[in-house]
């Protein structure tokens, strides 16, 4: 674990290789798994702010979805995240493109509809925070259907963390992401 302005990162993170790529997985992250994306509880009130100009970039059955549920459920862990489609398949907040999932909250995002991207955790992933009291656990998270970016990664000799650069300076800043790039550096990571 390397030690971050009050935050763990493990190695992995700064070892591995990733690069997302959509043309090969096609997003596959946001309709598998076993419950929505994972939400802050601030992230909570903003999701229900933006939701009526996010709406009209989600799927009928994602309105359905977020009509019946919420703009947030609490998952079978207690945690907060967003509500699926069809019981633990789908993001309820997917649309399509070409076949490729796109997340409708950030397609409103890039279209100034909104001023809010998209959940953190979706931002930052293959990255998950583990959250305790006096600090933050981030572990690279391992799925096979990333298979594609881990490869993509090794032949674009991309890590972890620079691919996530943007959304880990979103999540923590500049001077975190800059002590974090002086800590592998030192240790020749």
């Amino acid at each position: 674990m390397i030690e971050v302005s009050g935050t763990l990162v493990h190695e992995d993170v700064v070892r591995e290789n990733f690069v997302c790529n959509l043309n090969r997985c096609k997003g596959a992250c946001c309709i598998e798994g076993d419950s929505g994306a994972p939400l802050d509880h601030e992230e909570l009130g903003k999701l229900k702010e933006i939701y009526p100009k996010v709406k009209s970039f989600m799927t009928a059955k994602g309105i359905e979805a977020v009509e019946l549920q919420g703009t947030h459920v609490t998952d079978f862990e207690g945690d907060y995240t967003t509500p699926c489609v069809d019981t633990n398949k789908e993001c309820a907040y997917v649309t399509w493109e070409n076949g490729i999932t796109k997340c409708a909250i950030e397609k409103a995002w890039e279209k100034g509809e909104v001023d809010w991207r998209k959940p953190i955790s979706c931002h930052l992933y293959p990255i998950r925070i583990t959250k305790y009291p006096e600090f933050d656990v981030l572990n690279y998270d391992r799925w096979s259907i990333c298979s594609p970016a881990c490869s993509f990664g090794d032949e674009l000799k991309v890590h972890v963390h620079e691919f996530l650069k943007e959304p880990l300076v979103r999540k923590y800043g500049e001077n975190w992401y800059s002590e974090l790039e002086e800590q592998v550096a030192e240790a020749s990571l």
